[in-house]
């Protein structure tokens, strides 16, 4: 066989640099250390990636939607959930470990990343049962004044790990047999959406055990397909159904408070086929009092989680739609900041991001691939 000069030549310099690594060293590379400003921008985000062809491992990616930028990432632990401190000093995820990458023994940890350096500070194990499922927002949840982080276990008995912050140990263990996630609730409190139609809150003490709980029905399971994944605007949470009526309760006061139910479609439209779709399907924008829901028009009882690329806009007073966003990603799963210019943010089945401006209804750009199966989208 004939080698063509090239062929020789790159053969030659290779043995060259081979043969010298067998006798020199190189430097040691450094990681890369990222800092980002403090206070965190209004509209950094951050991007919940669970990966579904590689759940072991996953990632948070930092982007910055205004510039189109990716910041950092941090790496996670298989399907792990992440929330802000409410201080915005840190970043909380809920990890998996396996001792042999796959199986051997589990471990789990309450993970504390810094906001500026992405690095991680700190853990504390907890017991290994929170849920690994494609990731909730409330899943992983801190009270109001950062004393407590809450994570949602599933075995399948269902129960919430209290760590206390400030020890940095697990508190206390509560039982919510029946019922899913952690919804947070002021300094002391969660409430929890359970299968019989009722909302559980449970009251904590100033260690983290329960000191009470109490259960008041909310809706007929047998009649009404509530949708889990509610927005909140203070203390007073928005679930809807998947047809599209939402349900407006106000946490704030000794028992719920059931506020009155109002539709996102009109007959019209729900005969035209319109309901709301998607993983993370609403978003809520504090400042300018309006809730953001992605809407699909072939609504069948089976694909309330499809995607779309359409997203209606409604005033949470007066429940009226006011405005219609299209995008010409598929988006999954919503996200509104919550600063006076907000934007909207809504990850896409193909792992790219949408982005709005929501004062103007106007949509600004995209951000393509900056993950691979995004589901949750969170901002401080």
């Amino acid at each position: 066989m004939r080698i063509s000069p090239i062929l020789a030549r790159t053969a030659l310099a290779l043995g060259i640099v081979l043969a010298g690594a067998a006798h020199a060293e190189l430097p040691v590379e450094k990681e890369g250390q990222v800092t980002l400003p403090f206070p965190p921008e209004p509209h950094r985000a951050y991007i919940v990636d669970v990966e579904f062809e590689n759940m072991i491992a996953t990632r948070v990616v930092v982007v910055d939607p205004d510039n189109k930028r990716m910041l950092g990432m941090l790496s996670t632990g298989g399907m792990a959930p992440m929330v802000p401190s409410r201080d915005q000093k840190l970043l909380y995820t809920a990890d998996t470990y396996w001792s042999r990458y796959v199986r051997g023994t589990r471990t789990d940890m309450l993970t504390a990343w810094d906001s500026s350096t992405l690095s991680p500070l700190w853990e504390v194990e907890i017991p290994p049962k929170r849920a690994n499922s494609i990731t909730e927002r409330y899943a992983l949840t801190t009270s109001s004044d950062d004393r407590f982080v809450y994570v949602y276990n599933f075995t399948p008995s269902t129960s919430v790990t209290v760590v206390d912050i400030q020890a940095r140990k697990v508190a206390s263990e509560v039982a919510i047999g029946g019922c899913i996630l952690n919804y947070p609730v002021g300094a002391r409190r969660f409430a929890s959406l359970c299968g019989d139609g009722s909302l559980q809150v449970v009251t904590l003490n100033d260690q983290g055990q329960e000191v009470s709980r109490h259960q008041t029905p909310m809706f007929d399971p047998n009649q009404v397909k509530m949708v889990e994944r509610a927005v909140a605007k203070g203390d007073t949470y928005y679930f809807t159904t998947t047809e599209g009526v939402i349900h407006p309760v106000d946490l704030s006061g000794d028992k719920p408070k059931f506020l009155p139910t109002w539709s996102l479609v009109s007959d019209e439209e729900k005969k035209a086929g319109w309901a709301p779709g998607g993983w993370q399907t609403m978003a809520l924008a504090p400042k300018l009092d309006r809730l953001y829901v992605l809407m699909h028009p072939d609504h069948k009882p089976l694909n309330w989680e499809d995607p779309s690329t359409i997203v209606w806009a409604f005033d949470l007073k007066s429940g009226k739609k006011i405005a219609t966003l299209e995008a010409p990603g598929l988006m999954w799963s919503l996200h509104a900041t919550s600063d006076d210019a907000p934007l909207l943010l809504a990850s896409t089945v193909t792992g790219g991001l949408e982005i709005f401006d929501l004062n103007s209804g106007k949509h600004t750009g995209s951000m393509e691939k900056v993950a691979k199966t995004p589901t949750l989208v969170q901002s401080h």
